[in-house]
């Protein structure tokens, strides 16, 4: 993605040069001292998703409960995947972000609109910071209410796991965990392994999937443990140093 987005600005650069004269030097400073360029350039990543269009809030909804449970981010609408502004109808665009934080999302997530008029054309930045009540849920076509994190450039479905660490980070109580067999056994294979996955602690403990998703969202809400979550699956670590 940053390549292609990279490619883009090179041949923009080229078509300046040769079209209209403009020196490469000075047209590259005028790029990177333009906010909504310089946003551009970064490409897709954890806190930033292009969106070309909107065609279903409901998807929108999903980078918006993302953002709200992860580390908050910035949508920007009208913005091809390779950087290339696309432009959106104002009313249209605000009309979908508004139903897909207000009929979508629930809770409503914070959030703010900036509009950037460039190239002839329109683009809407979506700010949405981190939430204080998390989980934010996105409405699924079927009816079901579900909990996304952002990782890189993508919108993952929440695990079970972070569901009860979010349940226990909203309880606000101070905590004190009692090390049992489990526990130790976690930390003694944790000396020897680089992380462990949920299905291997339920082999290791001998515990139900759910009194499992317990201990490890306690530890990771104590700072025991860290998580790193993908598609495929997701891993538990104690934190580096």
């Amino acid at each position: 993605m940053q390549k292609n987005i990279q490619y883009f600005f090179k041949i923009t650069l080229f078509y300046c040069v040769y079209k209209h004269g403009i020196k490469a030097k000075d047209y590259f400073q005028a790029l990177m001292n333009d906010y909504l360029y310089r946003l551009i350039s970064e490409g897709e990543h954890k806190t930033l998703d292009f969106k070309y269009c909107i065609s279903d809030a409901r998807k929108i909804a999903r980078s918006i409960s993302a953002f709200a449970n992860t580390s908050g981010g910035t949508l920007l609408i009208g913005v091809r995947d390779n950087g290339s502004i696309a432009g959106i109808s104002d009313e249209e665009e605000y009309y979908m972000v508004d139903s897909a934080i207000n009929i979508y999302c629930k809770p409503e997530a914070e959030y703010s609109t900036r509009l950037h008029r460039k190239e002839s054309k329109t683009v809407l930045e979506v700010t949405i910071p981190e939430g204080k009540t998390k989980p934010y849920l996105a409405s699924a076509e079927d009816g079901r209410w579900l909990a996304y994190v952002r990782k890189d450039d993508q919108n993952l479905l929440a695990n079970t796991v972070l569901l009860k660490l979010w349940k226990i980070e909203q309880e606000n109580t101070d905590q004190l965990i009692e090390f049992s067999e489990a526990e130790s056994k976690l930390t003694g294979y944790l000396k020897k392994n680089n992380h462990i996955t949920l299905s291997a602690f339920r082999k290791l403990s001998g515990f139900s999937k759910q009194k499992c998703e317990w201990i490890l969202a306690r530890m990771i809400s104590l700072g025991i443990l860290n998580y790193e979550i993908s598609e495929e699956s997701c891993f538990y670590f104690p934190p580096s140093g």
